[in-house]
């Protein structure tokens, strides 16, 4: 069944990446100039300490489709993706980092699966990252595909299309978008994987520690392991006459 997308929003989350908003903006515009469906990017800034709102107000004059959603302190990328969502006017949402390591070309080809699957996201084939990081990556998401089994090898790449209406019937919680495939499979819905370029980050610097993210992760996991488990899930039908 082939899936009507009439529109697509761009969300970008951002906290202080003033260096990265311009050629981010530009790389989006030229990514989805070839489509023939109205679009919009969407900058949320997530309380920036330096210029990153001053940049996103200076894309907006040079792009016409960049809207700036502003947070009024820093509340994490979870919040950060619902007022993004929140705020889009098109049936389908893409999400991006806002650090330069997702590649806005690989846009084009996930929008095509999605209109075969409810959802789509992305699969680093060749993480850009330190080793470290690689390694704990992998440990997270052979531990989270162990207790949820939501099938999905890659949950820490950004790049997803889904239907904003379906996400912003999820249950919202600060840390839910490490989760996101499971809690759409929760909902019934069909996930495809897609490789997708990585790249190094090239300014910026990143806003957590593998320790920090891991303790976090842990009690999100077990959270989320008991919702499946109590998830309603219906298969009914009207046997009236």
């Amino acid at each position: 069944m082939t899936r009507a997308i009439s529109g697509l929003s761009v969300v970008v989350p951002v906290y202080d990446e003033e260096e990265n908003v311009a050629p981010l903006a530009a790389e989006i515009a030229a990514a989805l100039a070839g489509l023939s469906l109205p679009h919009e990017l969407i900058f949320v800034d997530d309380g920036s300490r330096d210029d990153t709102r001053k940049r996103v107000v200076e894309a907006i004059e040079r792009h016409p489709n960049v809207r700036l959603v502003s947070l009024a302190r820093n509340r994490g990328q979870s919040a950060a993706l619902v007022a993004g969502v929140r705020a889009a006017r098109m049936s389908h949402v893409v999400t991006l980092d806002g650090d330069l390591q997702n590649d806005p070309a690989d846009v084009p080809r996930l929008l095509e699966q999605a209109r075969v699957h409810d959802v789509v996201i992305g699969r680093r084939s060749k993480r850009r990252d330190t080793l470290a990081r690689r390694l704990a990556g992998r440990l997270a998401n052979a531990v989270r595909r162990s207790v949820l089994g939501d099938g999905a090898s890659d949950t820490g790449c950004s790049l997803k299309v889904f239907p904003a209406a379906v996400f912003l019937a999820l249950p919202r919680f600060d840390g839910m978008h490490r989760f996101m495939p499971a809690l759409f499979r929760n909902q019934g819905l069909s996930i495809h994987e897609v490789d997708v370029n990585h790249r190094e980050r090239r300014a910026g610097r990143s806003k957590y520690t593998n320790l920090a993210r891991l303790r976090r992760t842990i009690f999100d996991l077990f959270g989320v392991w008991w919702l499946s488990k109590r998830t309603i899930r219906l298969d009914a039908k009207d046997d009236a006459p």
